[in-house]
C-alpha cells in the first residue's frame, strides 16, 4: 500500500509541475540533450586539434556505451513512441538533431584545414549519419563493433 500511495504522490507532483505528457516529454528530450551536448563538447574540446578531435565523437559514443546509462537515442525511441501529429515534440527533437549537425560541422570546419564550405557541410552530415547509425547499432546488438567500425569509417571519409 506505502509505494502505491508513493506513486500517486510522485504522479500527483508530476502533475503540478507539468500541464501535460508532452510537457513531461519535452522537458526530458531538453534535459538528456543538455547533458549530451555539454558532455560530448567538453570530451572533444579535450583532444588534440585536428582529425582526432573530430573522431573524439565516436570515442565518447564508446565510453557512454559502457555505461550503464546507454539505452541508444533517446530522441529516436521518443519519436517512435508519438503520433505523426506531435509536431511539438517532433520540432523538438528536429532542432536537437540540427544543433548536432552544427556541432560536428563546427569540429570538421575548425579541424579540417583547406575545406570549402559545402565540403565541410556534406562531411558533417555524414558524420552524423555514421555516428546516429554506431548508436542504433550498439544499442541493437549489445557490443561496441559498429561503434569501433563507424570511427574507421570516419577516419576514412576525413583523410
Amino acid at each position: 500500500m506505502k509505494l502505491f500511495r508513493k506513486q500517486e504522490l510522485l504522479k500527483q507532483q508530476l502533475h503540478n509541475h507539468f500541464k501535460s505528457k508532452e510537457e513531461i516529454c519535452l522537458s526530458y528530450l531538453r534535459h538528456k540533450n543538455t547533458n549530451f551536448i555539454d558532455e560530448i563538447d567538453t570530451f572533444t574540446s579535450s583532444k588534440p586539434k585536428g582529425k582526432k578531435q573530430i573522431l573524439a565523437i565516436f570515442d565518447f559514443l564508446k565510453l557512454f556505451f559502457r555505461t550503464k546509462d546507454f539505452n541508444g537515442c533517446w530522441c529516436i525511441k521518443t519519436v517512435s513512441e508519438i503520433s505523426k501529429d506531435n509536431e511539438r515534440i517532433r520540432s523538438e527533437i528536429q532542432n536537437q538533431k540540427t544543433f548536432f549537425i552544427q556541432m560536428i560541422t563546427n569540429l570538421v570546419s575548425t579541424n579540417l584545414k583547406n575545406k570549402e564550405e559545402k565540403e565541410i557541410d556534406s562531411l558533417a552530415k555524414q558524420i552524423y549519419l555514421i555516428y546516429e547509425s554506431a548508436v542504433t547499432e550498439s544499442h541493437l546488438h549489445q557490443i561496441d563493433w559498429p561503434i569501433k567500425e563507424a570511427r574507421n569509417l570516419c577516419s576514412k571519409i576525413i583523410e
